[in-house]
């Protein structure tokens, strides 16, 4: 008699939705007590939303594109995993969603909206269940598509007005979203053209940073004018996405907050944060949005750690740490001796902001001071003196950025390429 195979939980992610995750798919041991919820396409949750296909996954939860059949609408339909702590961390996720949708009643700040939330009973234990308006593709799908040169200035500064924009109510709202990065920022539409990429690349098989092999597939992001327009002219909006790792201005839930690349300096050295360091992160993004490139890509050596090269990498940007900030932290002493110098990196070689954008990246000398000008501020090491994101927005660099009107950024000159 022959063995019945053993049935896979793992549900191909669509490659027609591939927003949110790489081409691996979750672990199927993952299906277990504690962990995912076992579903299939055409599964019907709360009696109103039918799968459709798989969105992606993550180390907490699996998303699902479905139809809700009630209000004849596309969502996404978030099922966290049912370990104890994963469902805590999910009711709390669900009150800082209900703060922002709720405050945001117009929809007009840039943030993910909540629509429905529940939870359910499986064969692997009780799991809460979000439902998300349907978004397009993320920030890092774009950035693969200009082929990691770095995108358009106009489209660069109406995504920058959008994230200060969403970042700025957040704050108002008294939440830090804790990690924003390229992936956490999706355009509301995707544009057909990255639809076209999306599709070249996984049946090319590269979404890592290999140039040679993206330039294979035969397409580049669009850069004229009239392209430009074509491409983002209804494409252009974003949404701040994946507030399962946020907080409020008041109640912290962890110190371990942020992205590698993203991390403040305050974190690094385990100093007490604030929304601040979403400012951060967002400086970073911006630049990674014009060159392609990381702006602070820490490594680890044989006499040093990641954390050590990433504040050396820091101070060669902006300038020695000052001491006040170097001690400010629990772990301050375990990077800097007592003479504010750090302790297993030395010779740094300094390369201020503006320079580096005019001779690593070609930009002319107005455009880079500029953009220098923008971002040098969100990234002033002392977190009390920092901008804030609402402040950030009075930036000539954004301030006459109609976020409605992609027309009204195209005035603006593009980096030579």
């Amino acid at each position: 008699m022959a063995l019945q195979k053993k049935r896979s939980f793992v549900i191909k992610t669509s490659r027609e939705n591939l927003d949110m995750s790489s081409e691996e798919e979750e672990e199927e041991e993952e299906y277990r007590k504690g962990g995912y919820h076992p579903v299939d396409i055409d599964d019907c949750f709360n009696n109103k939303y039918k799968i459709l296909a798989k969105l992606g996954w993550g180390h907490f939860s699996t998303v699902w594109l479905a139809r809700d059949i009630v209000d004849n609408r596309d969502v996404a339909l978030k099922i966290v995993k049912s370990a104890h702590h994963y469902t805590e961390a999910a009711r709390d996720e669900i009150k800082i969603l209900h703060k922002s949708t709720s405050s945001d009643p117009n929809n007009e700040y840039c943030v993910v909206r909540l629509l429905d939330h529940f939870e359910i009973n499986g064969p692997n234990g009780l799991h809460v269940c979000m439902v998300f308006e349907k978004v397009g593709c993320n920030l890092l799908t774009l950035i693969r598509m200009y082929k990691y040169k770095g995108l358009p200035l106009p489209v660069v500064k109406i995504v920058a007005k959008q994230i200060l924009i969403g970042v700025a109510f957040l704050h108002r709202c008294f939440i830090i979203h804790t990690d924003l990065k390229p992936e956490n920022l999706l355009l509301v539409k995707t544009p057909m053209i990255l639809k076209k990429f999306e599709k070249m690349e996984q049946e090319n098989g590269s979404q890592g940073k290999n140039v040679d092999v993206v330039k294979g597939i035969g397409l580049d992001g669009p850069w004229c004018e009239a392209d430009l327009m074509a491409t983002y002219s209804d494409c252009c909006r974003i949404k701040i996405v994946d507030l399962g790792n946020a907080c409020w201005t008041f109640q912290h839930f962890t110190d371990d907050v942020q992205t590698r690349q993203y991390r403040a300096p305050e974190v690094i050295l385990g100093a007490r944060y604030d929304s601040s360091i979403d400012v951060w992160s967002i400086a970073c993004i911006i630049f990674e949005l014009l060159t392609g490139d990381l702006l602070f890509e820490p490594k680890s050596g044989k006499t040093f750690e990641k954390n050590d090269d990433h504040l050396a990498q820091i101070q060669e940007l902006l300038g020695a740490m000052p001491k006040q900030i170097a001690f400010s932290g629990k772990l301050s002493s375990k990077f800097f001796n007592q003479n504010g110098e750090l302790r297993y990196i030395k010779n740094l070689k300094f390369w201020p902001l503006k320079n580096v954008l005019c001779d690593k990246y070609k930009f002319n000398e107005k455009d880079a001071s500029e953009i220098s000008d923008f971002l040098l501020p969100m990234l002033v090491m002392n977190p009390k003196e920092r901008i804030t994101a609402e402040q950030a927005l009075e930036n000539p660099w954004v301030k006459d950025v109609d976020v409605n009107d992609f027309r009204s950024t195209l005035g603006h000159k593009e980096k030579e390429t």
